[in-house]
Order: C-alpha cells, then structure tokens, then sequence
C-alpha cells in the first residue's frame, strides 16, 4: 500500500509544530513527510528585535532544524519553494520539483510596505537572520564613523522606527538600552543621538490596554525616544523620510537609519500559485485547509481567521502559529488514519507580553495586566515555553533565557 506523501514548506512556528507533532502521532510505515526550509535552521522571529539592536546575538535566535525532528519519519530538505501547483499536487522548489497527497504551507510572512514609495529600497526590516544582522551592523557603523568625520554629521546618530506596534515597540526597548551602551562605546554624546517612531494611527500599540500603553511610552519616552503619533510616512529617500500630519503638514526627517515596522503580509507564493488571498493571506476553513482545497492546509502569517467577537482578522502571532500547527499535525494524523471527521481550530488567547528591554515589559496574562520586571520574567518564561514545545527540555537548556529576574 502506497504511503501518502505529505510536504510541509516552511519551518518556522506553525511549519515547525506541525512537523514534530506530526511525527509522533504517526508510524514511519505510514507515511513520507517532508519538511522543506529555505535555511537549514529556524530562527525565533519573536526575538529578532533583540538580535537587531545588538542586544543578543543572531546565533542564540536560531536552533539546527536537524536538533529537533525525527530524521527516522522527517525528511529534510534544504530549498526554497517558488510556486504550487495545486492541480498537479506539485510544489516547485528553485532546485527541483515535489509531489505531495496533503500540503502544509507554513511559509510565513514579508513586510508590507503598502506601496509607500522608497521605502523598500531605502529602510530596513526586521524580517529574518540577515536582516537583523544587518541592521544590528549599520547602526554600530553609524556610531563607529561619527567621531572620524571632519564635519559631524548629526543625522548619523538619528534613527526613524516607522510603526509602533508589536515589532517597533519592543525593537525601541531594546535600542533604549543598546544606544546608551554604543555611545560609551564610541565616544558619542547620548544628547546627540536621537531616537523617533512614526506612526500614522492614533495610538502606540492599537488594540492594546490604554493603560499599559500610557506605562509603555513613559518608558520609553524616559529612554529618550520621540513619538510622531496619527503621522504617516509617505516616502523613503536616501536622506531619511518625508511624513505628513494631515495634508498640508509635511516635513522631512533625516535619518542615518530608517526601520520600517509596520506591516506584514503573507508569503508571495501564496498569490503566485492561485489561491484566493487577501496581502497574501488566505480566508482558511475551520479546519485550517485553503477553501477548495482539500489537500492544502495553510497556517501562521499565511492563513487568516477572524475573530467572530470583534469580527476583525487574528493579528499573526507566533502563539497562534505553534497552534494552528498542532491542530494541522492531528488533522493530517486523522486522514491518515482515513478518520474522515477534522478537528476546527479554536484559539487559546494565554494573554499578550510586549517587551521593552531587558528588565521590562507590558502585558496580560491569566486575565491579569503586568507591567515591569514581572512583565518582563512572564515574557522570558514564554519564550522559553515555546522553545520547550518544539524541542523539549534540551533545547531550553541551550537556547533558553534563564536570567528571568
């Protein structure tokens, strides 16, 4: 009897837990699984502020994907997917080509610059391994030639963070105490150095607790950062950005660094290969498959689900991923075992933590709000939870974040 063959591209959260849950609920005679990445590591995008700051290096943000499957019922392959053809149960990889009987895509998310013109080619984003280095880089570079200029050029030590959600926030945490560190470093006048976030809503962190949101901006106002709030950027140049107030209030900020964090969108392959998307995300079923696919299930930054309360889409988050993943590896446990009955995806809100550096944070967790150091050690432990429910014990033992307190 022929083993179905089930692909999954993508090894981030949702790729990752559909993965090596998958491989415990089934046999190795059962079936062939596959999992595809472009990289042969997984990387904690939840942590790449950090590594983008230089407040921890990139090489604590990822684990070998070899460290954490089971290489007896995983096959791994290191490739990057370019199209699925869905009629044809194929994926195209840039080297090759893979059938498959059931498809998880998993491939996560891109920034979405949503058409403002320069922005790709003159910011940066916090999108993965090598862009977090990067940014990490030109900032300690900027630093490094202030002082051997003739001429100062104060714009160097100016840096915009465009956006002041999840990603901007907690990236500003974490310059708040890398800046003050880089300045002794290099001999540069902290007074010198400024610190903007530009957002075009009308509040810090939409959707979140006004009351830790008031907590958050002091925090990072003390820090020195300058909010530019109900501000829009309407272009990237080479100098910096212009933004608008409104019609009439333009103005130009020069900048040595801009960081765009503002926006995410599902994997471009998703609207290459066919299937209805909304930036790249699909509608998904209850039970996580792509509407009129029966073989395709998509998840993480790819798949969107609406939360019927607010009737508003789930923001993608890594928590909602790691979930979707494990309701995926049941389901295709399920038409393995030709059960013809799928479980619907329900999710679990175990609360929200927004880190703003080291030893502080803003957030709700067991129906409770938290603020500093307890924040911060509740951030740290899900960190740490997460890392446990892909790789267990071992894996928080080497990659974990102990100093809590």
């Amino acid at each position: 009897m022929r083993k179905p063959k089930i692909v999954i591209l993508g090894a981030g959260y949702g790729g990752l837990m559909t993965a090596t849950r998958l491989q415990k609920a089934v046999g190795a005679n059962e079936a062939e699984i596959t999992l595809v990445n472009k990289n042969e590591y997984h990387y904690e995008t939840t942590w790449l502020h950090e590594a983008s700051a230089g407040t921890l290096h990139h090489d604590r943000v990822r684990y070998d994907i070899s460290k954490v499957i089971d290489r007896n019922k995983v096959e791994f392959i290191q490739g990057t997917a370019v199209e699925i053809k869905t009629e044809e149960k194929k994926v195209l990889l840039e080297k090759g080509e893979l059938e498959y009987d059931y498809l998880v895509v998993a491939l996560g998310g891109e920034s979405e610059t949503f058409g403002i013109k320069g922005l790709k080619e003159y910011a940066y984003s916090i999108s993965n391994i090598n862009s977090a280095r990067q940014i990490r880089e030109h900032i300690e570079y900027q630093f490094a030639t202030y002082n051997t200029e003739k001429e100062k050029d104060d714009t160097r030590l100016t840096i915009v963070v465009g956006g002041a959600g999840f990603t901007g926030i907690e990236f500003l945490g974490e310059l708040g105490n890398r800046i003050p560190e880089l300045c002794k470093e290099y001999d540069v006048d902290f007074e010198k150095v400024k610190i903007i976030c530009v957002e075009a809503a009308p509040m810090v962190l939409p959707g979140f607790d006004p009351e830790l949101v008031e907590y958050a901006v002091a925090h990072l106002e003390k820090k020195g950062v300058q909010f530019r709030i109900g501000t829009a950027i309407k272009e990237g140049t080479p100098e910096g950005i212009i933004v608008a107030k409104g019609e009439n209030d333009v103005e130009e900020i020069k900048a040595g660094t801009v960081i765009w964090a503002a926006g995410i969108r599902g994997n471009a392959i998703i609207e290459k290969s066919g299937f209805e998307a909304m930036r790249g995300r699909v509608k998904v079923e209850a039970d996580l498959r792509a509407p009129g696919h029966d073989n395709v299930f998509i998840v993480g930054d790819s798949s969107l689900m609406i939360n019927e309360e607010i009737n508003r889409p789930y923001p993608p988050t890594a928590q909602i991923a790691m979930q979707q993943g494990e309701v995926v590896a049941r389901n295709l446990a399920a038409l393995i075992h030709n059960k013809s009955e799928l479980e619907s995806f329900t999710y679990d809100n175990k609360g929200t933590v927004c880190s703003l550096g080291e030893h502080d944070a803003i957030g709700v967790a067991f129906g409770k709000k938290m603020v500093g150091t307890k924040a911060s050690f509740m951030k740290k432990m899900i960190d740490n939870r997460a890392l446990y429910m892909i790789g267990g014990a071992s894996l928080v033992a080497k990659k974990g974040k102990f100093n809590v307190l």
